[in-house]
């Protein structure tokens, strides 16, 4: 999810559900320490809660970088173990890593003493030709003796030499039961399952035999599919947003944003999935990509796309859609 789940996403995701736990993209630890970390830290107290996902392989720099996660705020601190791109790899973090079980323990047992938000990782079932059960289990095994209580599983395993990172994500076959099994071997483990999962349904599904849903690239291009999340899975009681209204709640974010110098075409880039699979999609998508990145483009974008979706939707004498309502 590099350069997807910045905080214009983070936020614009956060008023389609309020409890759900959200990632920043990966953050390298050499960035970090030796950029600028108030910029690349920087989020909305209203992204709460929220993790931070940490890419790198050294001890003592991962733990200094979750610590200044945790001075920033985050709520828990990711070690990312499933990024499969070669430029992660030459850079000996990512996927690779499932190969060095004892410098991963090492790492966590570092961000461990140096953190006390929960740290987390992020990691496939397994590599190349170390995908065997059994390799997943020691790998987790040692990872728990290290620290680690929280494991998000992507049930694919990734292949570091032939396939593109895309590749990765749909040529190697979900063995969703490696991930069960974990979570039957590791009862005390908070086991997470990631990878193909595309609706609520499929994540209430999973939810018989794991703890929690990752959701990525779905959620990224169709988000809508995350305002039922707060009723259906914490038991919230809040009325189910309307996209138009989720809309609304943006335009003083973005006109703050704006003021501060920000682009509105690195807001809305984020929100073009919005109106995924109902009517008027395309005219939102179109008013976004045309409108949006002119040179001083503001709120108005957006109210003229909202215009646009209503427009569509009197003409097929739906004036209410999946849920939607339009308001004046």
């Amino acid at each position: 999810m590099m350069e997807w789940t910045d905080r214009h996403c983070r936020f614009f995701l956060r008023q389609l559900s309020h409890h759900t736990l959200l990632y920043t993209e990966m953050v390298t630890t050499g960035a970090l320490l030796h950029g600028d970390p108030g910029r690349l830290l920087q989020f909305d107290p209203a992204e709460h809660p929220v993790a931070l996902q940490l890419g790198g392989s050294q001890p003592g720099e991962l733990a200094e970088s979750a610590r200044l996660g945790e001075v920033h705020g985050y709520d828990e601190i990711n070690l990312n173990l499933g990024c499969p791109s070669n430029r992660v790899q030459s850079g000996r973090f990512g996927a690779c890593l499932m190969a060095e079980p004892e410098r991963v323990a090492a790492c966590i047992s570092s961000m461990r003493r140096a953190v006390d938000v929960p740290v987390s990782v992020k990691t496939r079932i397994g590599i190349d030709a170390q995908d065997t059960y059994e390799h997943l289990h020691g790998f987790v095994d040692r990872l728990a003796q290290a620290g680690c209580a929280i494991f998000i599983v992507h049930a694919r395993k990734a292949i570091l030499k032939g396939l593109s990172p895309r590749e990765n994500r749909s040529i190697p076959p979900l063995r969703y039961e490696y991930v069960y099994r974990l979570k039957q071997d590791f009862p005390g483990l908070e086991v997470i399952i990631n990878g193909g999962v595309s609706s609520l349904d499929d994540a209430e599904t999973h939810l018989a035999h794991v703890d929690g849903i990752m959701l990525g690239r779905e959620a990224y291009h169709n988000p809508y599919l995350l305002a039922d999340a707060d009723g259906r899975f914490f038991n919230a009681s809040r009325p189910l947003p309307t996209r138009a209204g989720i809309v609304q709640q943006m335009l003083p974010y973005i006109e703050r944003e704006l003021q501060a110098g920000c682009e509105l075409k690195h807001i809305t880039r984020h929100m073009l999935g919005l109106f995924q699979g109902v009517p008027g999609a395309r005219a939102w998508r179109r008013q976004l990509s045309n409108a949006g990145p002119r040179t001083g483009a503001g709120t108005e974008v957006l109210l003229a796309a909202l215009e646009a979706v209503a427009e569509v939707n009197a003409r097929d004498n739906s004036a209410t859609a999946g849920g939607m309502q339009y308001h004046a």
